[in-house]
Order: structure tokens, then C-alpha cells, then sequence
């Protein structure tokens, strides 16, 4: 029986080095049925140059412009033709036989639209990576966390996440979708840029009924901040104006109306936080964060949004609270969390 296509598409925007070091591994994976295509966001570092000349074989699809992580794929993926679409950072390093157990898990469910392996540390091979972990969750305020990492608290792997399960969002660092679902949904929406992207995707393909799952026998390894560090104020400027967006698109509007009201004095408990730590330029990020997105209800462009239906798939949000729970309670590891307040 013919394995379903995949394309695995890395965009690229002035990484030559992580291409250098991590595009061999993935084209020495070994599924039989998949090619490898990189996306490339108007790079100056000779990265398109690099790969024509060392990798002749690798499909390159240049955007005349750097649009963004959101934009960037969505325009990419227009120009790509698989069953399925694999969306991976260039600074991550598979191993071989990453690719196929996700492709089962998929293939054994036509429900499931999108799926995440295990993602580790590059630099602590024995420790979950922030941005993924072992799957992504969402508390009732639209805080999300990963099983083995909440906030900035990350566990070690000791085998504690390994069983495939369902999941509330799966990490755009290496996200495994079904053409059809990522042509449905809509693709990302590119108000995002960068940063909750996947989280918004993933939102809306639940609220259409599909499955988002997590799948252990898949590991990857993850450098991370290859952007845009954590301690850079334009990604918390992303990361609070995005968070709102997320919510003001995916929850009911009675809801999300509530949520948001909520969330602003939160938002001002952290800019606090970071005016006390001297980090006023995060402080500033969060206002302006809070000006753009009420900005941006006043404007005509349409959000990427998905029909909730009855089918609307909740599974994966905690009905807790994560801030009372890590900074009150402190509850600092997934386990710690009680599973009867999870959909």
C-alpha cells in the first residue's frame, strides 16, 4: 500500500546556519514518501544560494518579501501539493524514524486534523522544550501550557508523557496537518505574524469537530529562540496582543467578552511585574499590545474564524485557573493539575 504524500516545508528566514547543521537529518528521514521543501522570507544571508548549490534537489519556494511565520507558510503552502503538510522550524533535529508513526496516528483516525510529536531541548536532550513539550493545553483564561512545561517551568522527560492522547493545540515548531484541514481552516490567520498562530489554527479546527492529537513515538529536538529570544519585548508586544486575539476569535462572544475584561487586569498585574524587575520596555509591550488589539476591533479586516458547531471540540481545556494554580498554589508540573477540571 503506497504511504500518503508528505511534504515537510521549513521556512527560512536568514538561518543559513541551522540549515547548514539540521537539513541533513530531515532529508535522511525515513519515510519513502515525502519531499522536502523550504520556504525562504526574502533572506539576505545566502541562504537560497546555499541551498541550490549544496542541495539541488530541495524544492525552494522564495517569498518576495519576509511575511512573517503566518504569512510566510501560508503563501508557500499554496504552491505545495501533499496529503499531508509537516511544518518544521530549521532549528530543529529529527531522527529518522520520525515521521511515520505521526502519518498511523493520523491515517487510523480521519478525525484527527493536526498532530504534534514529543519535542525536546537541543541543548537538554533530557529536558521538554518550551515551545511544545508533550502537547499544548489552554486554561478557561486562554493561558496556554504544555504537559512538561508551565509558564517557565520545564520538566524533565522521564517517560511521564508517553502515551498518545488527545491535545488542545499542537506547536507550530513542528506541526503535522492534513491538506484538506489546512485548506479548510483557512490556514494561519496573518494578523498573528508570529507567536499563538498555531494555537488560533488548532482552535478552529476544533471548533469544526476535528481531533488535535499528541504522538510520543515522535521525537524531535528543538533549539528555540531562533527568531526571536524570550527576552525580546517585541515578541511579549506578540505574545499579549495575540493571546487576545486568540480569545476575542474562539470563544463564544458572551465568553470571550468576560475572558478579555478578565485578562486586562491580569495583563496589568504582569506589566507590573516587569516595571519591578526593570524590564520596562516588556512593560510597554504589554500596553501597546492592549492598544493594538482594541485597535483592531475597529477595523474592517476579517479574522480567519471557524463556525463553532455543536460537534465543537473542548478537549484539552483546563476549566481551572493556571495563574492561581503556578503562582498561588504553585503547582509547577502538569501532574499537579487536577484531571477532573480538563475537558
Amino acid at each position: 500500500m503506497n504511504q500518503p504524500r508528505v511534504a515537510v516545508v521549513i521556512l527560512n528566514w536568514n538561518n543559513l546556519n541551522y540549515l547548514k547543521q539540521f537539513l541533513p537529518g530531515v532529508l535522511q528521514s525515513d519515510y519513502s514518501n515525502f519531499e522536502v521543501i523550504v520556504g525562504d522570507n526574502a533572506s539576505t544571508d545566502s541562504s537560497v544560494e546555499f541551498l541550490k548549490t549544496e542541495y539541488p534537489a530541495v524544492k525552494v519556494i522564495i517569498n518576495d518579501k519576509n511575511y512573517g511565520f503566518t504569512g510566510g507558510y501560508n503563501r508557500v503552502l499554496e504552491q505545495v501539493d501533499a496529503d499531508y503538510f509537516v511544518l518544521l522550524n530549521s532549528d530543529i533535529e529529527v531522527k529518522p524514524n520520525w515521521i511515520s508513526p505521526v502519518i498511523e496516528m493520523m491515517e487510523a483516525d480521519q478525525t484527527i486534523a493536526a498532530a504534534a510529536p514529543k519535542i525536546k531541548s537541543y541543548a537538554e536532550k533530557n529536558c521538554f522544550e518550551h515551545a511544545g513539550a508533550a502537547g499544548g493545553f489552554i486554561d478557561k483564561f486562554g493561558y496556554p501550557f504544555c504537559r512538561g512545561r508551565i509558564f517557565y517551568e520545564v520538566e524533565e522527560d522521564h517517560g511521564q508523557y508517553n502515551e498518545p492522547g488527545e491535545i488542545f493545540w499542537a506547536s507550530g515548531a513542528a506541526l503535522f496537518i492534513r491538506k484538506n484541514c489546512w485548506v479548510e481552516a483557512g490556514g494561519f490567520d496573518e494578523q498573528f505574524f508570529a507567536h499563538m498562530e498555531e494555537i488560533d489554527l488548532c482552535w478552529r479546527l476544533k471548533n469544526m469537530g476535528y481531533k488535535v492529537m499528541y504522538c510520543p513515538q515522535s521525537e524531535v529536538y528543538h533549539v528555540g529562540g531562533g527568531s526571536l529570544n524570550k527576552e525580546n519585548p517585541f515578541k511579549t508586544y506578540l505574545n499579549f496582543r495575540n493571546n487576545l486575539l486568540l480569545l476575542k476569535k474562539n470563544m463564544p462572544a458572551g465568553r470571550a467578552a468576560v475572558v478579555i475584561t478578565l485578562r486586562f487586569w491580569m495583563d496589568l498585574l504582569a506589566l507590573l511585574r516587569f516595571l519591578g524587575e526593570g524590564k520596562r520596555k516588556d512593560a510597554w509591550a504589554v500596553s501597546r499590545a492592549h492598544q493594538a488589539f482594541i485597535a483592531s476591533l475597529f477595523r474592517a479586516d476579517k479574522f480567519k474564524t471557524a463556525k463553532r458547531t455543536k460537534a465543537a471540540n473542548l478537549k484539552g481545556m483546563y476549566k481551572g485557573s493556571l495563574v492561581a494554580d503556578f503562582f498561588i498554589h504553585k503547582k509547577t508540573r502538569f501532574t499537579d493539575l487536577d484531571p477532573d477540571l480538563f475537558f
